[in-house]
């Protein structure tokens, strides 16, 4: 078996799983491009055209910056399930937990900020009779 050259990490939210290997030495062949060192990549796609926007940039990046770790690291992620929010929320826990297991400091660092809780809030299941919904009843009469 060979020598894995990554640390592998996995980050949940609601229905989002993000499965992510992080790259300190040695760059991977993503999409048959060339890849620098520093670079981010979600299901096979740069990160700045999978999650767009300014405000999604300063999400993604925050666990990098409180650890000073920008840029160093180049990441692949496989993100799967729920919606664009919960898959970025997913994907921010798999980089904490991937960063808190290099480091001491940092486990503590992204702790205080969070970063490693599980939100556990999940979709409520839909109940039987309930017309579709999950909490949805008939109206009763009233007299």
């Amino acid at each position: 078996m060979a020598d894995k050259n990554y640390e592998f990490s996995v980050g949940k939210r609601k229905e989002a799983v993000a499965r992510l290997r992080l790259y300190s030495n040695s760059l991977p062949e993503v999409t048959g491009e060339d890849v620098k060192k520093g670079e981010m990549f979600v299901n096979g796609k740069k990160i700045e055209n999978y999650f767009s926007g300014s405000t999604a940039k300063a999400t993604y990046e925050e666990p990098f910056k409180i650890t000073n770790t920008l840029g160093k690291y180049t990441l692949t992620v496989k993100v799967e399930g729920g919606g664009p929010k919960g898959q970025m929320e997913a994907f921010i826990h798999a980089v904490a937990r991937v960063l808190s297991s290099l480091d001491e400091k940092n486990k503590q660092i992204l702790k205080k900020k969070g970063f490693l809780t599980r939100d556990a809030r999940v979709r409520e299941r839909r109940k039987v009779g309930m017309g579709g919904k999950a909490r949805r009843r008939k109206q009763s009469p009233k007299r």
